[in-house]
């Protein structure tokens, strides 16, 4: 069980600062709920307590993973898949797993196929939507402001 003020990642959303822990009736039952403010963002999410373990739900990476992800981010190449609706799955396969490389994996080889060809709409919105992630664990991990971050990726 996480408690208030501990730094999680919630995959597919990203990283953030449990500020709360509510009840809430639902349907007739009361059901616990981690509320998760992600570091990048306004954005407040509910998680159920009683699914942290099947949502994925983990610890932010150490520093040194941080810059381990970095690193990797940095030194990936293009993904050589031209099968977008391939791609496009196997790139939400490795977002749902909420690693952190696999997250930087994805960002990169996205921005390096949107340098050179137009991306599609989906995943267009993916890229964003890793960059996000990506970006909201290494502020917390790295404790620096987004826009550093930014500058070490070369965002």
């Amino acid at each position: 069980m996480f408690n208030i003020g501990d730094e999680i990642v919630y995959p597919m959303h990203g990283a953030g600062i449990i500020v709360d822990i509510e009840e809430r009736k639902i349907l007739g039952e009361l059901h616990k709920y981690y509320i998760l403010q992600i570091s990048i963002s306004d954005m407040k999410v509910m998680l159920p307590v009683n699914n942290t373990e099947i949502i994925g739900i983990r610890r932010i990476v150490s520093e040194n993973a941080a810059n381990e992800a970095i690193n990797h981010f940095l030194a990936c190449g293009e993904d050589m898949n031209n099968n977008w609706n391939q791609r496009y799955r196997e790139n939400i396969d490795k977002m749902k797993t909420g690693n952190l490389l696999e997250v930087a994996t994805v960002a990169k080889t996205l921005l390096l196929r949107d340098n050179k060809k137009s991306l599609s709409n989906a995943e267009r919105k993916m890229l964003s939507n890793a960059k996000n992630i990506l970006i909201s664990e290494l502020v917390l991990a790295k404790k620096m402001p987004a826009e550093k971050i930014k500058e070490l990726l070369a965002l």
